[in-house]
């Protein structure tokens, strides 16, 4: 009768969890498959496979609800249509003026598309039919904001804890540590004043039987706005001294360079979060000379475009337009 029993409810799990895998397997075949992928420059040499941005892609036949197009980090992201099942046949297409077309033959998974395509090469001179112009020599020119340390002078400061020993605690609510000695506790605050801070701060017991102190508390380590200390002394009266270097902080504007990396027509580099008045310089007929790139990032002899990382991080590409030669 138990055999029986166990086997019916085997039976019946059985058939419980086929139901609930089926029901799972037909919402995951039904559910719209979003594909993802990157695009970037075709070349045998990896680290010219530079992000390509603005590349329109689609997805043959219209199995997608519409069309992407690449951001600066070459990603793209396209839904299909609920009747496209995983496995089923599809062909992506992308294009971009600057490349030879591709049709990307591919099924419907979850993976991830890398397509590589080929730049339309770029005629050697300019539309007027004089040479290139050279831009060489380019730095990146940026600042940001920086706290300055001025040393502005120093704190010196006692004070005495009032004591009298060898008197009993008897039960006193401040006593030795242990417990035998009525004891005193002193405190003094310092403020080192609007916009200063107080560095390599010291308490140090100078006068009276300083083997019978101890310091409960103090923020002396880390420094700061104020300086806060409690001694307890069990002895008789005691002196402490305080001192501490005084530093007033500015706010300062901090120039910086850098310099791009530069893979044929195109140069790429990073900004930290806090950059301001981003510039170019750059070598052209002979002369250095500086372009600020603005928030519109218009340069004269480039197209350039940016973004900001997941960690703030700004990034920049910029790829020559033509009649320009980037130079490393």
């Amino acid at each position: 009768m138990q055999r029986t029993t166990a086997i019916i409810l085997r039976l019946i799990l059985a058939g419980v969890l086929g139901f609930g895998a089926s029901i799972l397997f037909v919402h995951y075949r039904r559910h719209p498959l979003t594909i993802t992928g990157a695009v970037t420059v075709q070349s045998s040499d990896f680290r010219k496979e530079l992000p390509i941005s603005n590349v329109e892609i689609r997805v043959a036949d219209g199995l997608a609800l519409g069309p992407a197009k690449s951001n600066s980090s070459g990603f793209f992201s396209l839904t299909l249509l609920k009747r496209v099942r995983r496995g089923e046949r599809i062909t992506l297409l992308f294009r971009h003026p600057g490349y030879q077309p591709l049709d990307l033959h591919d099924f419907a998974a979850d993976k991830l598309y890398i397509a590589h395509m080929q730049p339309i090469p770029s005629k050697p001179r300019s539309e007027s039919g004089k040479p290139s112009v050279k831009v060489g020599n380019i730095v990146i020119r940026y600042s940001f904001k920086t706290l300055r340390s001025v040393d502005v002078g120093s704190a010196v400061r006692t004070f005495g804890i009032v004591n009298t020993a060898n008197i009993p605690c008897n039960r006193d609510p401040v006593c030795s540590p242990d417990g035998k000695w009525k004891a005193s506790i002193g405190t003094i605050e310092l403020n080192a004043g609007p916009g200063n801070e107080f560095h390599n701060a010291r308490l140090s017991c100078i006068a009276g039987p300083c083997p019978f102190t101890q310091v409960l508390s103090d923020n002396f380590a880390k420094g700061g706005p104020t300086l806060t200390a409690k001694v307890l002394n069990w002895s008789d009266t005691t002196t402490f001294l305080v001192e501490a270097e005084v530093n007033h902080f500015l706010v300062a504007q901090t120039e910086h360079q850098s310099y791009p990396v530069i893979f044929d027509r195109t140069l790429d580099f990073t900004l930290p979060a806090d950059a301001e008045g981003l510039s170019l310089q750059a070598e052209m007929g002979g002369q250095n000379i500086i372009f600020p790139l603005g928030p519109d990032l218009l340069l004269s002899w480039a197209t350039c475009e940016g973004e900001i990382s997941q960690n703030q991080t700004k990034l920049y590409r910029c790829e020559a337009k033509p009649g320009y030669q980037l130079q490393p």
